[in-house]
């Protein structure tokens, strides 16, 4: 509730700490107000992976951190007992772009990952045709689905890491409709 929250962030706060409300901002402690509240301003990027391509996907997320995003990943962000079903649906709903991680694992896997690419293909229909918001990234040489294959052009992360960070970099920072 509302009054949990409030009293999590007045802890933190009286701690020392730096608290972030995900999706709004993080409150930091200021000697002379109390607080100083730095509202979100970092495009939001929900990455999609599976469990076996962890550490590549990690790997994604910090260096979009570095970049100046706020990327989403499940082992990152989900709490212990939260709703994860909700809250990754939630993440993927409010994300300003959907990265789809494919692999010689990922493509052949049942399960999580794709019923994640379902629903930001879902979610894409809501965003105006001329903006981006689903990016496929190949981790390897695999083969993307047709069905994005067919509409949606990908970025191979390998065998150049950099050059593939930066094409996805390029990709996000065109201007949005």
């Amino acid at each position: 509730t509302l009054f949990r929250s409030a009293n999590a962030v007045i802890a933190g706060l009286a701690e020392g700490k730096a608290v972030e409300i995900e999706g709004l901002g993080t409150f930091h402690p200021d000697a002379a107000r109390g607080f100083r509240f730095e509202p979100l301003r970092r495009p939001r990027v929900f990455i999609a992976y599976v469990l076996e391509d962890a550490p590549l996907a990690g790997r994604l997320y910090d260096a979009l951190y570095a970049l100046g995003y706020n990327p989403w990943m499940d082992s990152r962000k989900l709490l212990p007992g939260q709703n994860w079903p909700r809250a990754i649906d939630n993440a993927i709903e409010t994300s300003d772009f959907f990265i789809a991680c494919f692999s010689t694992r990922s493509v052949k896997k049942r399960g999580g990952f794709q019923s994640e690419i379902r629903y930001a293909l879902d979610c894409a229909t809501r965003v105006p045709l001329d903006d981006i918001f689903l990016i496929p990234v190949r981790l390897d040489e695999c083969r993307v689905p047709r069905s994005i294959q067919r509409e949606v052009q990908y970025i191979d992360l390998f065998p150049d890491w950099r050059k593939g960070l930066r094409r996805l970099e390029q990709a996000m920072k065109r201007p949005r409709g």
